[in-house]
């Protein structure tokens, strides 16, 4: 499901870079295998729940594995966000710079959500929660984008529409990051049975390295 997830996202940012109306049109469609592999592993890890009565750490997995597979289909939901603006985008005037911006803010969320599934697969909390800190880069660079697309539709009216679907499309990407902050957090509480969604990170390096010292 996440190899899914990634492939859906990757074919929406070309869609919206190469302004391909076709392929951003069949990336919103995807969305539905991505629905049906969301209640497939549910109902896997509900009959799981309900015949084998897993306990400690592999209960944890079950309820991370839950709760990150719904945090992979509200990825694929901004994906098909994304789908549909690329749609729209194409038949549009495109930009000099043809989209660098939201370029280099696609691939960071790309690698945000390839670095937190591969820390998901290796169940390494170090590396989950050193990815759940790039998201403020994320953030950072969306805000930047946000702020240039205000100052295009001031400066030009004739561009609001066309800028207000690429406001859409990187506050997709913002969510996408979001999402994939939190498959690390649960990462976190799988390896180590601690809830940290409500706590600093910062305070969750020092809880671990205190543990490892104690370890």
């Amino acid at each position: 499901m996440g190899g899914l997830v990634e492939e859906q996202l990757q074919r929406g940012l070309t869609a919206l870079v190469d302004g391909n109306s076709q392929l951003g049109e069949s990336v919103a469609i995807e969305d539905r295998k991505v629905d049906a592999m969301e209640l497939t592993i549910d109902e896997e890890c509900s009959r799981i729940l309900a015949t084998r009565a897993p306990a400690a750490g592999d209960l944890r997995v079950i309820v991370a594995t839950i709760k990150i597979i719904t945090d992979l289909e509200r990825i694929g939901d901004e994906c098909e966000k994304i789908g549909k603006a690329a749609a729209r985008l194409a038949v549009a005037e495109r930009p000099s710079d043809h989209y660098r911006e939201v370029r280099h803010l696609g691939r960071a969320v790309q690698d945000l959500v390839h670095e937190a599934l591969d820390a998901f697969a290796r169940m390494d909390a170090s590396r989950a929660l050193n990815v759940a800190r790039q998201d403020r880069v994320v953030d950072e660079e969306y805000e930047a984008i946000q702020r240039q697309c205000i100052t295009f539709m001031m400066e030009d009216v004739r561009q609001i529409r066309r800028t207000l679907d690429v406001m859409w499309a990187v506050r997709a990407l913002e969510r996408i990051g979001d999402h994939a902050k939190n498959i690390c957090e649960y990462v976190i509480y799988m390896v180590h049975g601690k809830d940290i969604r409500h706590t600093s990170l910062e305070r969750v390096a020092e809880e671990l390295k205190s543990e490892a010292a104690r370890a």
